[in-house]
C-alpha cells in the first residue's frame, strides 16, 4: 500500500486519535498505530478520572480547558463522558507538607478533619490520618466511549486509521515525510508524533532532536469490594505523599502502588514486588486486610524533563509535530490539547491562553536547560 495524506499521525492512543479526529474535517488525515486495535497501551490502561487540581499549573490550566468538552461532547457522545466519584487525600503528619504543596494555588478543594475523611471512606484507620482534603468535583472518565467517539468522528470525515502498522523509518524528501511500516508507505507535508513513550524514539528515526521523554511504569491490582460495605460512592482515596490511591472499580477496588518506574517502553506488565509493597502500604492505612488480588497490570505514563506535555512544530525540523509528553494526564487533557494540534497544524489561533501554548512548546526554554541545549 502507499498512500499520500495531508497529515499523518503515528500514534493511536487518545492523543493522536483526537487530534486526527479534529483535523480531519479540513485536511485528509491517516494515523498509524504498531497495534491491533486503538488505545491498547496508555490509553487503555487509565485510571479514567478527571481531577482538575492534577498537575502543575499548565497541566490545570488544560484541565480547565478540557472540563466543558468532557461534560458536552458535542460530535463525540450524546452525553457526557464525566460521572461523580470526588477525589480524597489523607496525610500522615510525614505526608504534610506534600498535601500542602499541592493545596497551595488549588481550586475547590475542601479541607476534612480525620472524622470527616473516615465518614467518606470508612476502612480508613483515623489514627493514620494527620489531615485530609477532598475535590468533590473529581469525575470518572468513560474512556472507551471517547476514545470510540473520537475514532467514529475521524473515520466520518474520510480519515484513516491503519493497525499493524508499526514504523520502520521516516525520511523527509520534496517536502514530504513518508513512513515505512509493513502495512505500507504513507506520505504526508506533516507529520505529528503521538507515539507516547515511543515519541523520542520516532523522532530519532526521523533525525529530529529528541526532548528527554521518560516512560514511567504504574501499576494497579484489582481486589475483591470489603464485605461489608457499599463502596460504589466512595471517592477515589489516596495517599497525599504517593505512596498508593485506591478507587472503586465495577464493584471491586483498584489499588495502585502510585510508582513511577523508569522503564524501556513496552508492553509493560505488573511487577508482583511493587504490587506486594504497594498493597502493604495501603494495609497500613485502613483496617481491611487484603486477602487476594483477582488481577494486575501495568501502563506508562511518559513525561518530558519539565514534567509538562510537549505540543508543537519542531523548531529545526519543517513539518514535524510533538503531540507527547501527556504523563498520567493524557485523558483528561485530550480535548484541549487535540484542539491545540488542529489549530497549529492549520495555522488557526487557538482559544489557550499563549502562555499556555508556550509552555508547551518543543522550543521552550525549560526543554533546552534541562538538555542542557
Amino acid at each position: 500500500m502507499s498512500m499520500t495524506s495531508d497529515i499523518l499521525v503515528i500514534g493511536g492512543g487518545i492523543a493522536g486519535i483526537s487530534a486526527a479526529a479534529r483535523l480531519a474535517a479540513d485536511a485528509r488525515v491517516t494515523v498509524l498505530e504498531t497495534e491491533a486495535m486503538i488505545g491498547h497501551h496508555s490509553t487503555g490502561r487509565s485510571a479514567a478520572i478527571f481531577i482538575r487540581n492534577y498537575g502543575n499549573a499548565t497541566l490545570r490550566a488544560l484541565n480547565a480547558a478540557s472540563a466543558p468538552f468532557l461534560a458536552d461532547p458535542q460530535g463525540i457522545a450524546e452525553s457526557s463522558l464525566l460521572s461523580p466519584r470526588g477525589e480524597m487525600l489523607v496525610a500522615t503528619e510525614e505526608d504534610l507538607p506534600k498535601l500542602e504543596a499541592y493545596l497551595d494555588g488549588s481550586d475547590g478543594l475542601e479541607r476534612l478533619s480525620p472524622a470527616q475523611a473516615l465518614e467518606l471512606v470508612p476502612i480508613l484507620r483515623v489514627e493514620a490520618i494527620a489531615a485530609a482534603a477532598i475535590e468533590w468535583d473529581a469525575q470518572d472518565i468513560d474512556v472507551d466511549r471517547m476514545l470510540q467517539g473520537f475514532a467514529r468522528r475521524l473515520r466520518a470525515h474520510g480519515g484513516s486509521i491503519v493497525t499493524g502498522a508499526p514504523v520502520g523509518s521516516i525520511v523527509r524528501r520534496d517536502g514530504l515525510w513518508t513512513v515505512s511500516t509493513p502495512a505500507g508507505e504513507f506520505s504526508a507535508p506533516i507529520v505529528i508524533n503521538a507515539a507516547g513513550g515511543w515519541a523520542d524514539l520516532v523522532a530519532q528515526m526521523a533525525g529530529v532532536r529528541t526532548v528527554g521523554l521518560k516512560a514511567l511504569r504504574r501499576s494497579a491490582a484489582l481486589i475483591p469490594a470489603p464485605d461489608g460495605f457499599d463502596i460504589g460512592k466512595w471517592p477515589l482515596f489516596g495517599n497525599a505523599g504517593d505512596q498508593w490511591y485506591a478507587k472503586p472499580e465495577a464493584g471491586k477496588l483498584m489499588i495502585s502502588p502510585a510508582e513511577e518506574d523508569p522503564v524501556e517502553p513496552h508492553d509493560v506488565w505488573a511487577d508482583d514486588m511493587v504490587i506486594a509493597e504497594g498493597l502493604y502500604r495501603f494495609e497500613q492505612a485502613v483496617t481491611i486486610p487484603v486477602t487476594r488480588v483477582e488481577h494486575s497490570w501495568a501502563g506508562m505514563r511518559t513525561f518530558a524533563p519539565d514534567r509538562t506535555p510537549v505540543v508543537g512544530f519542531a523548531p529545526e525540523a519543517e513539518g514535524f509535530f510533538w503531540l507527547a509528553g501527556q504523563g498520567g494526564y493524557g485523558m483528561q487533557t485530550a480535548p484541549a490539547l487535540s484542539a491545540l494540534a488542529a489549530d497549529l497544524c492549520l495555522g488557526r489561533v487557538s482559544a489557550l491562553a499563549p502562555a499556555v501554548v508556550e509552555a508547551l512548546s518543543p522550543g521552550r526554554d525549560s526543554l533546552k536547560i534541562q538538555q542542557g541545549n
